[in-house]
């Protein structure tokens, strides 16, 4: 049996790599690639692979968002993020989005297709260094367990819109990024305001990076 996928990650070279291991197994078809998130939505769609092997960072979109959309969207596409970050945020917000397997870039391309294999067939995969990592953690009792954030009350589309906010980006360029137009983005953010109680924009990047959202890049205009 073939399984259609499609490669995400918003460096060529790494697609390329990626793309000529895939192709010496006959297992293996790619029928697309993007190099964000937004992008990969939209590959999909048209594509409707078995795989997906998604990179978290992208631009735009990133990797958890676009999964969390792919699972609403094209359900059948199964996601397997390849990523270079190993945080606990990282895997968790993986998982929880629609996630099925966790790969780390430093892996082995054997372990990526093996990764690729067991999800494609409906089981799930972790990273060796990762499962290990959790399972330790669960063991000693300091998986953290936060109190819910008001951030968690956000759609995904309001985190993204949040996200893209803090990271200094002017409404009329997240409404670019999003595809949405300038007047919706400006009532995302008034909602977000009201809900989770800030004023202005300022409030709103606060409450984004202390949250773990994103890091500031700059203050963003209107």
């Amino acid at each position: 049996m073939q399984f259609d996928i499609v490669i995400v990650d918003d460096h060529k070279v790494v697609r390329e790599g990626i793309k000529a291991i895939l192709a010496r197994d006959p297992e293996f078809r790619i029928v697309g690639e993007a190099e964000d998130g937004a992008a990969a939505v939209e590959v999909c769609q048209q594509a409707s692979p078995t795989l997906v092997l998604m990179d978290i960072s992208l631009p735009g979109v990133n990797g958890i968002e676009a999964t969390a959309q792919l699972v609403r969207t094209c359900p059948e596409a199964k996601v397997v993020i390849l990523s270079m970050y190993d945080d606990e945020r990282s895997v968790m917000g993986a998982i929880r989005a629609g996630a099925r397997g966790f790969v780390l870039k430093q892996s082995s391309f054997n372990e990526v297709i093996n990764a690729l294999r067991v999800v494609a067939r409906g089981g799930t995969y972790l990273s060796s260094a990762i499962s290990s990592r959790l399972v330790e953690r669960l063991q000693r009792g300091t998986v953290e367990q936060p109190d819910r954030s008001p951030v968690e009350t956000l759609s995904p589309r309001e985190l993204q819109v949040l996200r893209l906010v803090a990271e200094g980006k002017s409404s009329k360029e997240v409404a670019t990024i999003l595809h949405l137009e300038h007047s919706t983005i400006r009532s995302y953010r008034k909602t977000m305001m009201k809900k989770l109680g800030v004023s202005n924009l300022a409030g709103l990047i606060q409450v984004a990076v202390a949250a773990g959202i994103t890091t500031p890049r700059g203050t963003p205009s209107i």
